[in-house]
């Protein structure tokens, strides 16, 4: 049987404290609307990231100034509109990759945000591609794709040396009710050389329920996807030019064991090259766990009674954002996690989660008040100091804001 481990974590907890992570925060944009979706890429091919938001009728990027950064005020990051008002309902995510090597990224959205119409594929969900003007700053042009309803989350994924698939999942399968129904149809499409024409689509999976969120990643040759929804975490590979379900004890959905029945896991990430994963579970829940065991596709996965789950924290309300890297240098990858609705101290935030000694994680509090209703959170090193820096869209506070790391 797995090992359940519960710590309960205060930021104060410890008798001798480590110095604590030090980010300064800097407002990006004060008027966004919702802030659905973030991407990170260099959009002008300045060799600098850029950062790209799917807002409620607006795609827009965010030119990176450089220099050392305004924490003050807005001052620097250029706004840019790329497409607007692409369907009658909203956008709600964003994709954007380099993949032809120009040192531009490709960017698609989603769009036609209607989650409780799920019979309709004319009044829900929308796929584009947004085809690059000759100036950036100008408007894109959108291409419409074949999409599923309820059109959700989406990702750049290499699956060949030159070869890229925009992989799209959405909420529901067509016809669901409550979450229960045909499943969720995930296709992956292929990047073709003319992108006004067909673009080969191939189905990733179609038995999960709910899906909410997933992760991408290339390990080795290989490329993986881990995909959180009502049944747990979905691991698929591709393989034999055709996603392919990896069947794996270590994604299996835990929080029946943690919370007596509450089951699906919403967001889902990998840490320290795969040997654990970290998921806010249920979906928009308040739980904060790792899962030890994870898969590799280069090596062997432990056996199932040797996985340890570790409830981190369960102060969220509505967890919606989750990223792991390492951003204080430790040699192992933090927790970032935020929420945006109000929790039981009446606080939205951000918070870091770093190991303390082993078996034992120490949040820290990098926005812990009213001014980040965390919708979206990416990391990448936005000022070449090679620390990880992090970057955040709030929901009900209408914000972008850049988290500098301060580590050097």
């Amino acid at each position: 049987m797995k090992n359940v481990l519960f710590l309960w974590l205060v930021a104060s907890s410890s008798a001798l404290p480590q110095p604590a992570p030090k980010f300064t925060v800097q407002v990006v944009d004060s008027q966004i609307s919702i802030g659905y979706g973030l991407a990170i890429g260099d959009v002008d091919g300045d060799r600098k990231p850029d950062i790209l938001l799917a807002d409620q009728k607006e795609i827009v990027w965010y030119k990176n100034p450089g220099g050392k950064p305004l924490v003050n005020g807005t001052a620097g990051w250029k706004r840019y509109v790329m497409a607007a008002n692409l369907t009658p309902q909203d956008n709600v995510c964003i994709a954007a990759r380099d993949l032809n090597g120009d040192g531009r990224v490709e960017v698609a959205v989603g769009a036609g945000w209607n989650p409780s119409e799920t019979s309709d594929s004319t009044k829900s969900g929308a796929v584009f591609y947004l085809i690059r003007p000759q100036d950036p700053t100008q408007p894109w042009e959108p291409v419409r794709l074949p999409h599923e309803v309820t059109t959700h989350r989406m990702r750049w994924a290499k699956v060949g040396k030159d070869s890229y698939q925009l992989v799209v999942v959405p909420l529901h399968g067509l016809g669901n009710k409550n979450g229960e129904g045909k499943g969720v149809r995930i296709w992956g499409y292929e990047f073709p050389k003319n992108v006004r024409g067909t673009w080969k689509q191939h189905l990733v999976d179609s038995t999960l329920h709910l899906t909410h969120n997933f992760e991408v990643w290339e390990d080795g040759n290989t490329t993986g996807m881990i995909v959180a929804s009502k049944e747990g975490g979905q691991i698929f590979r591709w393989q034999k030019n055709k996603w392919q379900p990896v069947d794996d004890e270590s994604a299996s959905n835990a929080l029946d064991i943690l919370s007596k029945g509450v089951s699906g896991i919403g967001e889902i990430r990998r840490m320290d090259n795969g040997q654990r994963i970290a998921t806010i579970q249920p979906m928009h829940g308040n739980l904060l766990q790792i899962e030890s065991g994870f898969y590799s596709f280069r090596e062997p996965r432990k056996p199932v009674d040797e996985k340890e789950i570790t409830l981190i924290t369960d102060i969220f309300n509505q967890g919606h954002a989750l990223v792991c890297g390492d951003f204080l240098g430790l040699g192992s990858d933090q927790i970032v996690a935020g929420w945006r609705n109000p929790n039981a101290e009446g606080k939205v935030g951000v918070r870091l989660f770093k190991q303390k000694e082993p078996g034992n994680m120490e949040g820290y509090p990098l926005d812990d008040s009213v001014n980040m209703a965390c919708e979206d959170m990416q990391a990448a090193d936005l000022d070449g100091d090679g620390d990880l820096d992090l970057i955040a869209s709030g929901r009900s506070t209408h914000n972008v804001l850049i988290y500098w790391n301060q580590r050097k």
